[in-house]
């Protein structure tokens, strides 16, 4: 028995750390379980370490330690009702909608939405290394969501409407770690809300409060096969897999607590 559990709980830090597990959300749940099967500071150690930019995570390991396991999973459905209640009256009839990488509070809300009546299309990027874009955009196709999805480098194309495309009225991304001074989300992130800002497309955020940290979170470094396996030894390469985006580029943030501008989220979650 215990060497199996020994194995689950090392099968989970693998794919966390391989982004077989993806989505803040996700990763904290499946922390969780890991965390359970060894209740103590080595394997809370050992599971920060597989995803450093993951403030979820590590709210969820710290509430393990005073707090039964159901009481904290059920925050995690409790938020994303509520957010998803919030993005439905946000979202405006027969408008494009575009979206990054892939957030699980963004799909489930969209899906949400769209069952719920509204009429919206969705662009989306594919997400390069790991192609996470092509997660979000099959999960909104299937519940029979319109989805367009474009490479990374055509972002500001697929944001202004230049050639055959339609300008985009509305930007939500989710995010990995929710600070201060402005959010971090997957790389790439940043170019999207520059370029939302030149086309003055309203650009919201939409991430569980527990995403939110007082600390400085790291930028994680992911390895440099995925963007190039086996690549000559004379190429220098660079993997980042997130970025910070200022506060100043984010038109307001939908969390559990409501539809709010991110300073009023910061006060509101600083007392």
């Amino acid at each position: 028995m215990q060497l199996s559990k020994k194995k689950r709980f090392d099968k989970i830090v693998r794919d966390i750390k391989s982004i077989k597990i993806q989505g803040a959300s996700n990763v904290a749940k499946a922390s969780l379980e890991a965390y359970n099967l060894f209740p103590n500071k080595k394997s809370k150690k050992i599971l920060l370490a597989s995803r450093p930019t993951e403030p979820m995570m590590e709210h969820v390991l710290y509430l393990a330690e005073k707090q039964p396991s159901e009481k904290i999973m059920e925050h995690f459905s409790f938020a994303q009702e509520k957010i998803n209640e919030f993005v439905y009256h946000l979202i405006k009839n027969d408008k494009i909608i575009f979206t990054h990488c892939h957030s699980t509070n963004v799909s489930k809300a969209l899906i949400y939405a769209h069952k719920k009546g509204k009429k919206f299309e969705v662009y989306a990027t594919e997400t390069r290394p790991l192609l996470q874009g092509r997660k979000t955009a099959r999960e909104l196709a299937s519940a029979g969501i319109k989805v367009t999805i474009f490479a990374d480098s055509a972002m500001d194309d697929a944001l202004s409407g230049e050639g055959q495309f339609k300008k985009v009225n509305r930007v939500l991304l989710g995010a990995d770690a929710l600070l201060k001074k402005g959010i971090i989300n997957k790389v790439g992130s940043g170019i999207v809300a520059m370029v939302s800002s030149q086309e003055k497309i309203p650009f919201y955020i939409v991430a569980d409060s527990w995403k939110f940290s007082n600390k400085k979170v790291p930028i994680e470094q992911r390895n440099l096969n995925e963007v190039w396996d086996k690549a000559p030894r004379n190429i220098k390469i660079r993997n980042p897999a997130f970025e910070f985006v200022d506060k100043k580029y984010i038109s307001g943030i939908v969390t559990e607590l409501g539809l709010m501008k991110y300073d009023d989220f910061i006060r509101k979650k600083s007392h």
